[in-house]
């Protein structure tokens, strides 16, 4: 690879002239390693793709050359306007490459240079692969929609392989086909968290972003007590997967060796002791201060961050319809049964939404836009850190 550079920069400096335009990435477009096969880079998948589909097509074009070869080639070659300018293509059998200060002068050619100056700059993310788990609802769905505009290739995993299936075609609708995909995932299973992170590798090239919405939030018995296997999955999920998540995407960041993001979701709760919901809360409590061991683990080319929402209703597989009417009973919030789910869901979001200072529900569009913040290189000075978004609790302020 270092060959390549030098070599081509030898090139460029030998018919460079000074209209010429400045040097582009001297790097390989087209790796071919013998035994393993043809490896194409670009931008994003859909260059790669087209890039190697070039390339393939130049090979066809040498193969179909040779098979029409009928003897001695003639000399002068007819490709050239003269008998010396013949001098300067290069021959294998029956096929004729342009010279080099031609190819060059294509290569470099004005008009190109001007059509890729006026390109529009590329989107924020379309360099990055991003692998979100939970993104089949909620905070996750909205991560994955929020990242595919901005250019990413998404990998959307979920424990719901269908409804992961039916985001990441929603998400290719707002891109490209080719840089979405969609695998089904089980935090409890550290083979399914290694499957996904694999298949991910496969599909894109490697990982720069990894977020975490998915969680569970247990439900006690008519007692109000939760069973032992109740308070044991909800750390499994809630912590123990995030923890299997960070050891199996290790291996790719040390090999990567580039900057990248990783983003868990954490709670409000995770400071806000509340009755009946004491394996949530500590559990996200547990989250918080693995996302500090994590950044110091993965550090320094990984951040490690965190949000802390609060309840977020809207479009939560945490709240589903029993739930959330269970709720409005509770605090003695009128309503239908004939209203459908989301309206249900957003009075029960009205109601929390009188306990913070903003006064304002918050959206899992609000908590998709701060984890991508902490994706992106704003935040590039961040890690190890707990963001709130919860609209002003004041029983959440650090203490």
């Amino acid at each position: 690879m270092v060959r390549y550079r030098e070599d081509y920069k030898k090139y460029y400096d030998s018919y460079a002239n000074a209209d010429s335009p400045k040097l582009r990435d001297t790097n390989p477009s087209v790796v071919i390693v013998p035994g393993v096969g043809l490896f194409g880079f670009g931008k994003n998948k859909k260059e790669a793709r087209i890039t190697t589909e070039f390339f393939i097509n130049a090979i066809h074009v040498m193969a179909g050359a040779n098979a029409l070869e009928s003897g001695t080639a003639p000399d002068p070659l007819p490709q050239a306007k003269t008998g010396e300018q013949s001098k300067e293509f290069t021959q294998f059998h029956n096929y004729v490459a342009l010279p080099r200060s031609e190819a060059f002068r294509i290569e470099y050619w004005a008009l190109e240079e001007a059509k890729l100056q006026r390109m529009p700059p590329e989107a924020e993310f379309s360099r990055k692969i991003v692998l979100v788990i939970g993104g089949a609802s909620g905070i996750g769905r909205e991560v994955v929609l929020l990242v595919a505009k901005k250019g990413a290739h998404v990998m959307v995993s979920d424990f719901d392989s269908a409804g992961a299936e039916s985001v990441a075609q929603g998400a290719a609708a707002l891109s490209l086909k080719e840089q979405i995909s969609h695998t089904r995932v089980d935090l409890s299973k550290n083979a399914s968290v290694a499957d996904a992170v694999s298949f991910t590798v496969a599909q894109f090239g490697g990982i720069d972003c990894v977020v975490n919405t998915a969680a569970i939030y247990p439900v006690a018995a008519t007692d109000g007590e939760l069973t032992e296997s109740q308070w044991a999955n909800a750390f499994l999920i809630n912590v123990t997967g995030n923890y299997l998540l960070a050891r199996q995407t290790e291996w790719v960041f040390k090999d990567q060796n580039l900057p990248g993001s990783v983003v868990l979701t954490g709670s409000a709760n995770a400071v806000v002791p509340k009755k009946g919901s004491e394996a949530y809360d500590t559990s996200k409590a547990a989250l918080n201060h693995l996302v500090r061991e994590l950044a110091i683990k993965l550090g320094p080319h990984m951040r490690v961050n965190g949000i802390a929402p609060a309840t977020v209703v809207a479009g939560s597989t945490m709240f589903p319809r029993d739930r959330v009417m269970q709720s409005l009973d509770k605090y003695k919030i009128g309503y239908s049964a004939d209203e459908d789910t989301e309206g249900l869901r957003s009075k029960l979001a009205d109601f929390y939404a009188q306990r913070t200072l903003t006064k304002r529900p918050i959206l899992p569009q609000d908590c998709a836009h701060a984890i991508v913040w902490l994706l992106g290189e704003q935040s590039a000075k961040t890690t190890g850190h707990i963001i709130p978004v919860d609209g002003g609790l004041t029983e959440a302020f650090l203490r």
